[in-house]
């Protein structure tokens, strides 16, 4: 398939839930291939631009375009892969089975193996047969963690990744990262860690619903945009 040169575009997307805007519109391009780390304080609309950018939520008004299609459409979602900050699981489904669902859905056959890297780069390898619903929060955050990368994507969207997950934890998700961005793919990354922002590319702060900055974190200091 052939893709545009825009990875990631709103256009005038805005969401309001009654009292508030939760996000005034927004128009925003992110390359392919780009990195681009948002900042804000808790409801600032990080969160609510990233679902409805994954389509998960739907706009008051605007749209959001992967790689040209619709969010939301079933060839964004093939493209795109969501990281969130709650992940949630079956019930009654272990690791291993919730490995081999995501990846029926993405019709990927071998995937034992990548799985097995995979909680072993996050050091839950052991835990593969147990249920993640029992889990922890940090084990938790793991498993949604290798959910995420056991499939293909082109655009990878996290919501404040780091909660939640001990020093190994988060250098194994800073590497997936990394590496993602390596082979080509668009990432977005929403976070309050200012050292991690510190050193994207590209940094998006929102306030109140509205973008405050949009630019190389290297020429402001990040603390007053947060």
């Amino acid at each position: 398939m052939t893709v545009g040169l825009w990875a990631l575009e709103t256009v005038g997307l805005c969401k309001d839930y009654g009292d508030r805007p939760a996000l005034t519109p927004t128009s925003l391009t992110i390359g392919t291939g780009e990195r681009v780390v948002m900042v804000g304080h808790n409801g600032s609309g990080k969160t609510t631009l990233l679902r409805m950018s994954a389509g998960l939520l739907d706009p008051s008004d605007g749209k959001v375009i992967v790689h040209g299609r619709p969010s939301g459409s079933a060839p964004a979602r093939r493209m795109l892969a969501y990281l969130g900050d709650t992940p949630t699981f079956y019930d009654d489904l272990s690791v291993r089975e919730h490995l081999e669902y995501v990846a029926g859905l993405h019709n990927i056959e071998q995937w034992e193996e990548r799985g097995t890297r995979l909680l072993e780069q996050l050091g839950i390898d052991d835990r593969i047969d147990d249920l993640p619903s029992r889990f922890s929060r940090g084990m938790r955050q793991k498993t949604a963690i290798a959910l995420t990368f056991i499939r293909p994507f082109s655009v990878l969207l996290v919501d404040e990744p780091f909660v939640g997950l001990d020093e190994p934890g988060r250098l194994a998700l800073i590497s997936l990262v990394d590496a993602a961005q390596r082979s080509g793919c668009t990432v977005v990354v929403a976070t309050h860690e200012l050292s991690y922002a510190a050193q994207a590319e590209r940094v998006v702060a929102l306030r109140e619903g509205v973008v405050a900055f949009d630019g190389d974190p290297s020429t402001t200091d990040l603390h007053t945009l947060i």
